[in-house]
């Protein structure tokens, strides 16, 4: 799994590299905002599901095929009205006919293709998710293959946004097929138990918002940059998000790989868990410092190099994007600990917190600042929903510390 986020994410950075060379400025802005509306309103059929679908699987394997149809009913009913919705928002705002209109149109359908990700959480419990990474390496190989076969033709924006529709579907498809082969019998998405669905609901709303909240402040800057400032400006800001983003994995598989210690810790030997998640802290500030300086080192010549003179004001953007990583970094031991100490309302509440600071803040600093504006309300709003929030209540305040004193990490290995 972690061999596929890697090669899903560096495959995807160097498409997106001779897409943007391919496209322009503008042309990959119209494509990176109508993929960045399109990721809003499919979070809608996430539902909070995907932790608690494993759960509920492994506890009760003789209900599969209930479960998985219940949770398919609840995400495709989810995903029809966020459709419907996306559409209406599309009639309401673009001139029918225009790129940004066709390409809106042909992503809208990812959004139903979102459901079929249930069978990804039936290998998960099944611990045979490397037909889920099996899947998507080989999506993602397709939309490489698809996307370059475009750029000889020459194509233009909405042919770019049929790539992304040909790997979702693509995905969907062979998720489908995986299941049949290993489950032997066909996928049960006519199974639903309104009992079920209602339990399921109960358990879920709470990670969903945090889920919402986390995408709004992830994706809202490139799609309010299009509505105040234009494509142009998206398609500048958008390279720089996604060399900062592409680092996004490191936390990810660092805190995994420790998670499980973390937990037994905690239950025998209460001390050394706090060395240790004091250590997992410090080691995660160290590597987003590392990657923070040496981008802002390197971002101008890196932009030219990567995707040519016509951006070269991207620059500018990643190398204060880039320091949003610090507080993404760290964010991923407090995941982690608000698994281990049954917390998972803080995650609903530093991420809503995180949005709304991201809103606010891009209506005040886009009009006067544009990209740079969206950039800085990046690093304020992470800096928010996972540092500045924890001070605010007792039980998250002892992890404000701990992310504070790895501030001086470098100063105490130098002392060490």
């Amino acid at each position: 799994m972690i061999g596929e986020k890697a090669f899903t994410m560096g495959v995807l950075l160097v498409v997106s590299i001779f897409v943007a060379r391919h496209l322009g400025a503008e042309g990959y802005g119209v494509l990176s905002y109508a993929f960045s509306l399109g990721t809003l309103f499919a979070m809608a059929t996430h539902m909070g599901l995907h932790g608690l679908a494993v759960r509920e699987l492994v506890r009760h394997p003789d209900d599969q095929k209930l479960l998985l149809g219940t949770m398919f009913s609840l995400k495709f009913a989810a995903g029809v009205l966020a459709f419907l919705l996306f559409l209406t928002l599309v009639f309401l705002t673009e001139t029918p006919g225009s790129t940004p209109y066709y390409t809106l149109l042909i992503l809208s359908g990812i959004i139903l293709l979102k459901p079929f990700e249930v069978f990804d959480f039936w290998f998960q419990a099944r611990v045979i998710a490397r037909f889920s990474s099996f899947s998507r390496i080989i999506a993602g190989l397709l939309f490489a293959g698809t996307s370059f076969f475009l750029i000889l033709k020459d194509a233009q924006v909405p042919a770019f946004a049929s790539a992304y529709l040909i790997q979702a579907g693509f995905t969907a498809l062979l998720f489908s097929l995986f299941f049949v082969l290993k489950s032997g019998h066909p996928p049960p998405l006519l199974h639903f138990q309104k009992e079920k669905a209602k339990k399921l609901l109960s358990e879920s709303w709470m990670i969903l918002l945090a889920a919402v909240f986390a995408m709004v402040y992830l994706k809202i800057d490139q799609v309010m940059l299009r509505w105040m400032i234009g494509s142009t400006e998206v398609g500048l800001y958008s390279v720089a998000v996604q060399l900062s983003e592409a680092w996004y994995f490191i936390p990810s598989m660092i805190a995994a790989s420790i998670f499980p210690k973390l937990i037994e810790l905690k239950k025998d030997q209460p001390e050394q868990y706090q060395i240790r998640l004091q250590q997992l802290i410090d080691l995660l500030f160290l590597a987003a410092l590392g990657v923070a300086v040496f981008i802002s080192l390197l971002s101008r010549p890196l932009i030219a190099f990567l995707y040519g003179v016509e951006y070269e004001s991207s620059s500018l953007f990643l190398s204060i994007h880039i320091w949003a990583g610090i507080f993404i970094f760290m964010r991923a031991a407090f995941s982690k600990w608000i698994l281990i100490e049954n917390a998972v309302i803080f995650s609903m509440i530093t991420q809503g917190l995180g949005a709304l600071c991201n809103v606010l803040l891009n209506l005040l600093l886009i009009p006067a600042f544009e990209g740079t504006g969206a950039a800085l309300t990046t690093v304020f709003s992470y800096a928010m929903a996972s540092y500045f929030a924890l001070l605010f209540h007792s039980k998250t305040r002892p992890m404000f510390w701990m992310m504070t004193r790895a501030f001086t990490a470098p100063f105490r290995l130098r002392m060490s």
